[in-house]
């Protein structure tokens, strides 16, 4: 179904983030304006996700180039889901901002460069056309390499600088995939593209573009053994920006996977194994990293990896039931780990470090605030009924059906560790007395702040937190939308038709 309208959570992106330029030196009016636009494209993302599902896929070609000459911009349930979360996360850390970025970074251009951030989100996940998503791509990168040096402290340099290079690295290995891709069957339309390389002879050939896919989109995703630079970079902007982060990056690159290897790619023998063992490494480098870490965000950071790989254990399976559980998994992730970035940044205000060594005690101080924060965190866990626990069932499912049971054991194991380090965590950032550790700078710095500003920093939090426990108590109406994602994953047919017309079926 055509419909041009479907760019438009694209087209408020860039709206307010140009509109934001006009009013550069007005940091209140900046973060009015931020805050009511994020509602605003709230509300376009549950439109659109609403016509997608009542009444199918819906396209747009842009100029009016008929596909598969001109730039697809396609809404179909994944994409509009993916555009719905951005602007939920988005709408969060919106919030979080007004209270915990300090007006020097406003100054200096933080909200316009959010928002343009959103704007390329937004882009990748509703384009059709595989080097749009390059050109998406870009604009992630360059806006995100802005907001994690904003400030100019020698942490965020250092992160800054592993955190672009190892992006760049993938976007030359993205291009050159491309350029291969287009050399072989002359199409860009992903649509087009799906058709024609099915119909390759030349097998090998395929897989090793595949596999250059595999490499950009695992880079950007932080796969094993790719993801050192995540761990190294995500903790030293402030927590709003390792929010938006945390959240919503890395599953650009698990979207682009879903995309490439179920509509275009479609995994072999070979590809399946590869995509296995690389889903289970990733999964167990990401929680045992998670262990030995002091710094709140940096185990946070650690298991953004590990739980990248359960996502990509789900594609490996290559089933309907797995990617079910993929699908899941990436709803409950993105609204979990952006919430536990502001959840950290929540408790540096309090307690003035993210050192777990000189926490403790919170429990006992804040107790309201502090069973608030269990929610993301045992959520996280995926202790049952929470929002982290259901997925799972479908993988372990999966596997033994197709009797991978490698993966299952991944999946368990890295499941039990995360438990560990969660209970670790609560341990001794709650649980642990606090009265004998040193006092910081800004003990009580939070309480000091302006009502409002509390405000914006709770309010996100308590948000996200009914989103989280909607996704676990909810789970029904959940497994519903991903299971009307799955069975597309699996059956392309409808994504291919609506960009392309019927099919025929002589078509060589």
């Amino acid at each position: 179904m055509s419909n041009p309208y479907i760019i438009l959570p694209i087209i408020s992106q860039l709206f307010t983030a140009i509109l934001l330029m006009f009013f550069w030196t007005q940091k209140n009016t900046q973060k009015a304006i931020s805050v009511i636009m994020s509602l605003v494209t709230l509300g376009i993302s549950v439109w659109l996700l609403t016509i997608v599902l009542k009444n199918g896929i819906h396209v747009t070609q842009a100029g009016s180039w008929e596909a598969p000459f001109g730039i697809t911009f396609i809404a179909d349930p994944l994409s509009s889901l993916m555009v719905l979360l951005t602007s939920l996360a988005g709408l969060a850390v919106s919030i979080f901002s007004v209270g915990s970025v300090r007006n020097a970074r406003v100054r200096f251009g933080y909200f316009p460069i959010f928002h343009f951030l959103l704007m390329g989100l937004n882009g990748a996940f509703l384009t059709g056309d595989i080097f749009n998503l390059y050109v998406w791509f870009e604009i992630i990168i360059i806006s995100s390499f802005v907001l994690i040096t904003l400030g100019g402290e020698k942490a965020q340099i250092e992160g800054s600088i592993k955190y672009v290079t190892m992006n760049l690295l993938a976007s030359a290995i993205f291009l050159t995939a491309i350029a291969i891709l287009y050399g072989l069957v002359g199409s860009l339309n992903m649509a087009d593209l799906s058709i024609k390389v099915a119909n390759l002879e030349n097998r090998g050939l395929v897989n090793v573009t595949a596999i250059l896919f595999f490499v950009g989109f695992g880079i950007k995703s932080a796969v094993f053994p790719l993801h050192f630079w995540l761990p190294a970079s995500y903790h030293t902007p402030p927590p709003a920006i390792s929010a938006i982060f945390g959240g919503l990056l890395t599953k650009v690159g698990v979207y682009a996977l879903l995309r490439v290897f179920t509509l275009i790619f479609v995994p072999d023998e070979f590809m399946i194994n590869l995509i296995s063992w690389v889903a289970g490494l990733t999964i167990l480098t990401g929680c045992i990293g998670a262990l030995i870490q002091n710094n709140i965000r940096k185990v946070f950071s650690y298991l953004i990896v590990g739980h990248i790989g359960y996502m990509i254990a789900g594609l490996g399976m290559f089933t309907e039931a797995a990617l079910i559980g993929t699908v899941f998994y990436l709803i409950h992730d993105i609204i979990v780990k952006t919430n536990l970035f502001m959840v950290s940044g929540l408790i540096f205000k309090i307690k003035g470090t993210f050192s777990m060594r000189n926490l403790g005690g919170l429990y006992k101080e804040y107790p309201k605030l502090s069973l608030l924060m269990a929610i993301p965190i045992f959520s996280l866990v995926g202790i049952p009924p929470l929002s982290g626990f259901w997925a799972k069932l479908f993988w372990v499912e999966s596997g033994f059906a197709i009797e991978n049971f490698m993966l299952v054991a991944f999946i368990i194991a890295g499941s039990f560790l995360t438990l560990f380090v969660m209970a670790k965590l609560w341990a001794e950032v709650f649980w642990k007395d606090g009265d004998k550790l040193p006092k910081k700078i800004n003990v009580k710095y939070f309480w000091e702040l302006k009502p409002l500003k509390r405000t914006a920093m709770v309010f996100p939090i308590v948000f996200l937190s009914l989103i989280s426990l909607y996704i676990g108590l909810g789970a029904d109406h959940v497994i519903q939308l991903s299971t009307i994602i799955g069975k597309q994953l699996m059956d392309t047919t409808p994504y291919i038709e609506a960009v392309l017309g019927p099919i025929n079926e002589s078509q060589p």
